[in-house]
């Protein structure tokens, strides 16, 4: 069901970030036929990354993917399991297009819409299989 809204949409790759969105991510990517991006917290990849820092309720926190992950002109669909209020997935947002890469839409199985976190989103189509409206 996951995979559904973005069959034959020109997607060329699925990045999914740590680590729920490796669960999610992967298969979809294995279904797709598409390579997979795994973005992670800082010090876990094994070659040359790029960073994207962001703001959390309690503090600041990082992200990053290998720096050659992404080529210009790569349609990205960004993975994770829950939507909360946006912050992670508006900084990996960033490191693709800051790759020259364009992010096609994010894909979460649940969204917990009262967190707002589409408005992190803009510009970007949000797709969740679940959707909690209040708390």
């Amino acid at each position: 069901r996951m995979c559904e809204p973005f069959k034959n949409k020109g997607i060329t790759k699925i990045a999914g970030i740590e680590s729920r969105g490796f669960i999610f991510g992967m298969p979809m990517a294995y279904e797709m036929n598409l390579p997979f991006i795994p973005i992670r917290k800082p010090g876990k990849l094994p070659a040359a990354t790029v960073k994207e820092s962001y703001s959390l309720e309690y503090g600041m926190d990082s992200i990053e993917m290998h720096s050659d992950a992404v080529i210009k002109g790569d349609n990205v669909l960004i993975v994770d399991d829950l939507l909360a209020t946006g912050g992670t997935m508006s900084a990996a947002a960033k490191l693709i297009e800051r790759q020259g890469g364009e992010v096609h839409a994010a894909a979460f199985v649940i969204e917990l819409a009262f967190l707002k976190g589409r408005e992190k989103l803009k510009g970007i189509n949000v797709h969740s299989l679940i959707s909690y409206d209040n708390e």
